[in-house]
């Protein structure tokens, strides 16, 4: 859950620095585990940032904090980049 969770949150920081008609798909992700999520972890929240767009690539990482602010898990990832289709 919180590996699906980290990858969506480095494909969003990823979209947001793609012009319109460009689309990814995540190519590899890492996630260290750093804490077990339990009903005493409360609400997570989940950031994810841009490191570095290129032509075909792009770079983000991400991490998910508990209600403590205390890292559970963070993520470093590669998405491809490619033009979409036009209708």
């Amino acid at each position: 859950m919180v590996a699906t969770l980290l990858d969506s949150a480095l494909g969003c920081a990823t979209h947001t620095t793609l012009p319109a008609g460009t689309g990814y798909t995540s190519i590899e992700i890492k996630v260290n585990f750093l804490r077990p999520v339990t009903s005493q972890s409360g609400p997570l929240t989940c950031t994810g940032t841009g490191t570095k767009t290129g032509r075909r690539v792009a770079f983000a990482e991400g991490e998910v904090l508990d209600n403590q602010d205390k890292a559970v898990a963070t993520a470093t990832g590669s998405l491809l980049i490619f033009p979409l289709p036009t209708t």
